[in-house]
Formats: C-alpha cells, sequence, structure tokens
C-alpha cells in the first residue's frame, strides 16, 4: 500500500527501529525492493536521487510505476525523492504524486536553510506530502572527500531547526559518508553526537550513507535513535555484480532473462539491511 513517509517513520521512531530507504530509478530497481520488504513483512522507502530523477525517472513516469507496485503488496511503500536541492524539482515530485520529499538545503547558511526548508514544508502539507531535510552535510568518498567533523551536525541547533522548519524527518551527520569506501575501511561514527541530537529532538532520525557503513555502525545507529537508512551504493553494485556473474557464464543470455535474474540476485542486498534496520515483521 502507498503511504507518506511519516506514516512510516513515526511507527518507528516510537519503537525504536529503522526503515530502509534505497535508491532506485526503474521499474526493475522498484520492484526488487519492494518485493523483498514484502517477503520480510517491512515497511519500505523508494527514494529517487534528484539526478536520477532529471535524467532518467521523469516524476511523472515513476510515481505510477510505483505506486501501481505498492498497491499490490500489503506493506507500506513510500516514494521519496532524495537530495532534492531543485527546488522546481522538488515542488514537481509533490505534484506528480511522490510522498515524500526531501529538501536538501544544507548548502546555505542554518538561517537560510531553515527558511528555504519551511517554506517547502508548507507546500508539501498542503498535498499531504511527508517533508525531510538536513542539517550539517556529508561528506563523499569520492577524491576522499570523507565528512570532517566541521561538517556534522550540531546538536545544539537541531531542536530549534526542527521547532522553526516543522519538518517530519531530520538527516544528520554523524561520520558516514556519500559514496563507495576503500576496500576494508569502515567510517567510525560519531555516536554520542547522534545521542544527543536524539534527546533534543522528538522526529524520527535519518542516515545517509549506509552503504559500506558496517553492520555494528547500522545496529548502534537503530539503538541510539536512528528511524530511516539510506542505501544506494550497495544495492546499485549488487546489481552491477550480478550482470557481470551472469554474463560471464553466459554471454549469449537473453536480456529479459538476464534482468529477472539480476532482481533476484540483487534482493539479497535489500534483505540483508532489512535485517539489520529491525524493520523485518513489523508489518502483521
Amino acid at each position: 500500500m502507498y503511504v507518506a513517509m511519516k506514516e512510516i517513520l513515526d511507527r518507528a521512531n516510537k519503537e525504536n527501529y529503522a526503515v530502509m530507504a534505497i535508491n532506485c530509478f526503474n521499474l526493475e530497481t522498484a520492484r526488487t525492493v519492494i518485493t523483498t520488504a514484502n517477503k520480510l513483512n517491512a515497511p519500505i522507502i523508494i527514494n529517487i536521487y534528484q539526478a536520477h530523477l532529471a535524467e532518467h525517472a521523469y516524476t511523472n513516469l515513476i510515481t505510477p510505476i510505483v505506486k501501481t507496485i505498492a498497491s499490490q503488496v500489503k506493506v507500506p511503500v513510500a516514494l521519496n525523492l532524495d537530495h532534492g536541492t531543485d527546488k522546481e524539482l522538488v515542488y514537481q515530485a509533490i505534484n506528480d504524486g511522490f510522498s515524500s520529499v526531501m529538501y536538501d538545503g544544507a548548502e546555505f547558511e542554518l538561517e537560510r536553510n531553515i527558511a528555504e526548508t519551511k517554506s517547502v514544508v508548507s507546500y508539501a502539507h498542503q498535498h499531504g506530502v511527508s517533508v525531510e531535510a538536513e542539517l550539517g552535510s556529508l561528506g563523499a568518498t569520492a577524491g576522499d572527500n570523507y565528512t570532517l567533523d566541521d561538517m556534522k551536525t550540531n546538536p545544539d541547533q537541531a531542536a530549534d531547526f526542527v521547532k522553526k522548519t516543522g519538518i517530519d524527518a531530520l538527516a544528520i551527520s554523524y561520520g558516514s559518508s556519500h559514496g563507495n569506501y576503500p576496500e576494508g575501511m569502515t567510517p567510525e561514527f560519531d555516536f554520542e553526537r547522534l545521542q544527543a541530537i536524539k534527546a533534543s529532538v522528538d522526529i524520527p532520525l535519518v542516515l545517509h550513507g549506509g552503504s559500506g557503513s558496517g553492520s555494528e555502525n547500522i545496529l548502534k545507529s537503530v539503538q541510539y535513535g536512528i528511524n530511516k537508512i539510506n542505501v544506494g551504493c550497495d544495492f546499485m553494485n549488487a546489481n552491477r555484480d550480478s550482470t557481470q556473474k551472469i554474463i560471464q557464464a553466459d554471454p549469449d543470455v537473453n536480456y529479459f532473462d538476464l534482468i529477472h535474474q539480476v532482481e533476484q540476485d540483487s534482493a539479497e542486498v535489500i534483505a540483508h539491511y532489512i535485517e539489520l534496520s529491525g524493520s523485518k515483521n513489523k508489518i502483521s
């Protein structure tokens, strides 16, 4: 069933577990994620990254796909615009039926971030759409531009930011970075910062850059109050690795058979993260 993200995350916040938000961009990736969540009786969020939205999965194309798949399963499914920085695209997503948007004003100084986010919240809530925003910012593994201490979320600003913007979920920075970490590297999370933020706000908290963060970091993040975990790279890597394996084994494989096998293979990483998040069997 298709729902607003707030409905999913408010329960997760109350019961101290997290919901997976997996980056998708087409029918096959969305179907893999939703089908896997349904088998595990877990709520799920389909994330569409802004660049993928603009370059591949237009809002008026991807929305009916996700809604149709969601209507065929028993678990709640939300469709969320991930890292929306272009307000025109954010509003387009709202108008075309996304059930949630993330407005990312982290590049702005605090007061402008508050003002810009508040305007998005006002419009979105009029349409029954949830809003996630970001305070602090994440680096990226590309170019070794990892998250630095001065980029992490300031716990003293969190409560004020939530109160002034009226957001439904807060994405915070406490050690993760976007992208693929070098082999053998696991980021160091600042759990004291996470706990301080959780103590200061009463809305769901979001971990971005979940891929490659390590099982221990994920489990402790949920324990200390994270309610939404974003994963993109690990899922995309699983799709790529499966494709390579199948083609190497059978270079003449039929494309139809290929994509369906890739769906089955890549479901394993989704199941793994659902287990870590604590959301398995949360839907009877």
